[in-house]
């Protein structure tokens, strides 16, 4: 699954031959953001926009998110993940910080050999702007051996697009478990506070100790003119530069939604009148159980639901009774491919128990995902 180098990377004659089928890391391109393009007021830890890159905060302001359309020139990228400082943090606590994080699974990580004698390095590329120039940090974390890397970048010109290649050397301790939990994550540092920047970085593998995490990086939240964006987010498994480095996988937007939707599925109105796929039945005279087909089979059985309004759903039964504006629904049972949920109708009692019935969103701005799928 590594790469085959021909040719010599110092007269830029590389050509590479990628083995593994698909990118590493999912929606690198910043392509998919099921959730919405833009989130205001940021304060804690969460999902927001753009999926499978995720926001570890706490303390250091306040931030609005965005799925961003500025892009390097001529990069074959259209959008990006955009953090902006709404609400300044001068002087940190010593708890303070704030990561963009991606999680994987350690079922998907078993081609670095880690904790093996053939382990391999990683190398992560992406294109990162920013309004503060200076020291940034990206670290690479084991989390089922408690391990740890860091490496420093360098933001060397204000509100320029920046193309970043940085190689992690293989570590020969700690095997990774192989399922579908979380194993392996990347942390790009944008504040931290003395509790992870006190020590002396740690730039090779060991025990993670957190003073050491993230030294040396410049405080984004010092400022509301601050911003930072992200794109072109890849690792390739071996040692690269930046004239080596393979070119970035681009997916079709339909093969990245649905490596997404593993971890969010997602159901989200692009016309008015669509249905949810799976089959429904009244279960009383004012409600409807759907059982609703997930698009992909799950990493895990979700946990809950979020709709953008109930008043986007609404439910009926063919030939018998027209679409009633739904006022709730909740979440019930659920697998790896299908989730049970209950329908509530805003008023009256229009349903007949037993009677075949189906759910459908009402408005372009219908959205409903499932939770607890995300590592």
């Amino acid at each position: 699954m590594a790469l085959t180098l021909h040719g010599t990377v110092s007269d830029n004659t590389a050509v590479l031959d990628r083995q593994n089928a698909k990118p590493l890391i999912i929606n690198g391109d910043m392509a998919v953001a099921q959730r919405g393009t833009s989130v205001a007021s940021i304060t804690t830890a969460g999902n927001y926009t753009v999926d499978r890159i995720g926001t570890n905060l706490n303390g250091a302001g306040t931030w609005t998110q965005t799925q961003s359309t500025d892009t390097p020139t001529g990069s074959g990228f259209r959008t990006s993940l955009k953090m902006d400082c709404t609400t300044a943090d001068a002087s940190p606590a010593a708890g303070d910080y704030l990561s963009m994080l991606y999680r994987f699974e350690g079922q998907d990580v078993q081609l670095l050999k880690k904790g093996t004698s053939s382990a391999e390095a990683v190398t992560i590329s992406f294109w990162v702007k920013s309004a503060k120039t200076g020291t940034y940090i990206l670290a690479l974390i084991d989390n089922d051996n408690n391990r740890s890397i860091s490496q420093a970048y360098t933001i060397s010109s204000a509100n320029t697009w920046e193309k970043k290649v940085l190689s992690f050397a293989g570590d020969t301790t700690g095997v990774l478990d192989n399922d579908n939990a979380l194993s392996f994550y990347m942390l790009f540092y944008l504040v931290a506070g003395s509790n992870i920047s006190s020590g002396t970085l740690q730039t090779s593998w060991d025990t993670l100790t957190a003073t050491d995490l993230a030294v040396g990086q410049v405080n984004l939240a010092d400022s509301t003119s601050n911003d930072w964006y992200l794109t072109g987010l890849q690792m390739e498994v071996g040692n690269f530069d930046a004239n080596s480095i393979a070119p970035f996988q681009h997916e079709s937007y339909g093969d990245n939604l649905l490596r997404c939707q593993r971890y969010l599925p997602a159901y989200i109105g692009t016309t008015t009148n669509f249905r949810l796929p799976g089959a429904g039945i009244a279960g009383s005279t004012t409600q409807v159980f759907l059982t609703l087909n997930h698009p992909v089979t799950t990493r895990v059985q979700p946990t809950g639901v979020v709709v953008s309004s109930a008043g986007h759903w609404s439910g009926g039964v063919d030939g018998i009774l027209g679409n009633q504006v739904m006022g709730s629904v909740a979440y019930g049972l659920a697998s790896t491919f299908a989730t049970r949920l209950t329908w509530t109708v805003a008023s009256g009692t229009p349903f007949t128990a037993r009677d075949p019935a189906y759910i459908e969103g009402t408005n372009t701005s219908a959205v409903l995902y499932l939770t607890g799928c995300e590592l």
